[in-house]
Formats: structure tokens, sequence, C-alpha cells
């Protein structure tokens, strides 16, 4: 057998295979757990941003998330409607209130010395508190840091903003020690929810003019965040409506919304 040596980007495409197939592994283990603990109906979502990972190098994290549009799926006791779970070595956990990622935070993030490190764990937070509060519509603006090192302590003031879905922010001052060691973070939060589908796609071909126009508008402004309630209607609907649905998510397209 003949060996070749392994190129830069040859190198990064193995770890690329490699790391695809661990989460998609992990993902299994956190659907496998909740179906163990009789939990049905979640949206299971990967968080794979970059600078997640790099606060966090051994872990997984997911959103688990029950829908509440158009119709609620119930939330079970163990769990709260939004939730954040993560995987490291093949051990499923969540956190669910801000409480409990502070918890989190305290106890496994490593130093975060210099401005760079510091910054992806103020992306992180903000990151897994959109999480917590995410009902499937919510999108949210890049987040916003500042970095004020002092002789003994870092401050790290940041804002991340409802870009689609509704309205309002998630500020954040996190406190790291004199070596970016994690020493305490305050959230302030206020959001606001937008449109969210109850009954508009039934209502594309309705007699009244204005409760068209209405409906239309409702959909527009949910954009692709309301594909999944589109295509709940569409599977049931006639060939009229299903063209309807179809000719106002071209729409959506088409506007970039």
């Amino acid at each position: 057998m003949s060996w070749r040596p392994v190129t830069a980007l040859g190198a990064m495409l193995l770890s690329y295979s490699f790391a695809t197939v661990a989460k998609a592994d992990d993902q299994q283990l956190v659907e496998s757990y909740l179906q163990s603990r009789g939990v049905s109906g979640a949206v299971v979502r990967p968080v794979t941003e970059d600078f997640v990972g790099r606060s966090f190098p051994n872990f997984s994290f997911f959103g688990v998330i029950f829908r509440q549009y158009p119709v609620a799926v119930q939330c079970p006791q163990i769990l709260k409607c939004a939730n954040l779970f993560f995987v490291q070595n093949g051990q499923v956990d969540f956190v669910s209130t801000i409480d409990d990622l502070k918890f989190f935070f305290a106890a496994n993030l490593n130093p975060a010395p210099g401005q760079d490190v510091a910054t992806d764990t103020a992306n992180a937070w903000l990151r897994f508190s959109e999480e917590l509060k995410q009902d499937l519509f919510y999108t949210f603006s890049p987040p916003d840091v500042s970095y004020t090192p002092r002789d003994d302590i870092t401050l790290l003031r940041a804002r991340t903003s409802v870009a689609t879905g509704g309205d309002g922010n998630i500020d954040v001052l996190m406190t790291l020690g004199s070596a970016g060691s994690f020493v305490n973070i305050l959230e302030k939060s206020a959001l606001k929810p937008g449109i969210r589908p109850i009954c508009q796609a039934t209502k594309l071909l309705d007699r009244d003019p204005i409760v068209r126009r209405m409906a239309e508008q409702d959909v527009l402004v949910m954009g692709r965040a309301a594909r999944p309630y589109l295509d709940q209607i569409r599977a049931t609907a006639p060939p009229k409506l299903q063209q309807a649905i179809d000719r106002i998510w071209q729409r959506i397209l088409n506007e970039g919304r």
C-alpha cells in the first residue's frame, strides 16, 4: 500500500468530514434522549457557528424547540418550549434558562485571554441565548461586541437585535478575570414577537379582497420562516390553493424575504 502526504486542503476536508459525522451522531444521541423520555414533536437543529466551536471545542450544541404556531406543540414538563442541548463525550444534557446557561459557562468555559478569544465567548453566549428565546420565527443580527481590558478584569458588552420576526434586543455585560477566567454575566432582553402563522395561508383565495391582501401581507412579512407552515397547509390544500401558496412562496424568494 502506498501513502501520499495529506495536503492542507485535504486535511481540512477530512477534518470537516469527521466533524460532520460527529455532529450527526451527536444529534442522534439528542433525539434518542428525547425519545427515551417520551418527548416528541421537537425541532432539533444544530448550532454550528465557528465561534461556538472555538469557545467550547469538545461539545456539540443543538436547539430543541417545540413549535407554537400555527398549532402549539405541548412542551414537556422537564423542558421549556425552547432549550439548548449539548453533547460531550457521548453524554447528553441541556439548559433551558439563562441561570442554567450561566452555570454552564462557569463550569465549562476555558479561560479567554485576549480580545479574539473573549469576543468568541461573548458571541457564543448571545447565540445560545437566542436559542433559548427562539420560536422558529426570529432571526437575529450579527452580534456587536466591545472589549474593554482593565488591570484586574475585562469587560465585554455585547448586543444582538431581532432582524426579522419581531422587535427587541439582547444586551449582555460579561466580566472576565485578569487571566480571562469567567467571572459573571448580566443579560437584559426584551423581545416582542411579530406576525405568526394562524390561518393566513388558508385565506389566500378568500372572496373578500381585503382579507386576501391581509393574508398575503402577513405571509410575506413572515418570509422564509413561514416555509414549514406553508408546506403543512399545502399538503392538504386543493389544487387552486396549492397554486396560490406556490405563488406567495415564489414572491418570498424573489423579494429576498
